[in-house]
C-alpha cells in the first residue's frame, strides 16, 4: 500500500504541481497509466475548486492532497480550509437552463470520471476513488 501527501498554498498557479505529484505516485506505486487522464482531470478540478471557491484564493490557507492505495484501488482526498458547501445543491451544468452558466462543472466532471465521490467536512473535503488501477 502506498501513500502520498502534497500541501500547497492557495494560489491558482500551484495547480501545476498536481501533474508531477501524480506522475511520481504512478512511478513509485506501480500504478498503470490506464486511468491517468481521469485522475489528473479530477484532481485538477478538485484542487482548483478548493483554491478558488473553498479558500477564496487566500494564500494564507492551504489545500492538502492525500493519496492512499489499497486493494480497492486508489483514493485521493482533497481538503481545503474554507467554509464548505453543499454538493447536493449544485445545479446540473448540463441542464439547458444552466448550460451558459459557469458554476458546477468541476463537481460534475469529478462525478463523471471517478468511480465514487464522497464529500465530507461540510464539503471542505472531497474523496475520489479510482478502482483497480494497478
Amino acid at each position: 500500500m502506498g501513500k502520498a501527501v502534497l500541501k500547497i498554498e492557495s494560489k491558482t498557479n500551484n495547480v501545476a504541481m498536481i501533474e508531477p505529484y501524480l506522475k511520481e505516485i504512478i512511478e513509485k506505486n506501480h500504478i498503470c497509466n490506464e486511468r491517468y487522464a481521469d485522475i489528473l482531470i479530477s484532481l485538477t478540478e478538485a484542487v482548483n475548486n478548493a483554491i478558488i471557491h473553498g479558500n477564496d484564493q487566500d494564500e494564507s490557507k492551504y489545500v492538502k492532497i492525500h493519496m492512499t492505495e489499497g486493494d480497492q484501488g486508489v483514493i485521493f482526498t482533497v481538503t481545503d480550509e474554507g467554509e464548505g458547501f453543499d454538493p447536493e445543491n449544485i445545479p446540473d451544468p448540463t441542464a439547458e437552463q444552466f448550460i451558459e452558466c459557469c458554476g458546477g462543472r468541476g463537481v460534475f466532471i469529478i462525478k463523471s470520471l471517478a468511480d465514487s465521490v464522497n464529500y465530507q467536512d461540510n464539503g471542505c473535503t472531497v474523496e475520489m476513488r479510482f478502482g483497480q488501477i494497478s
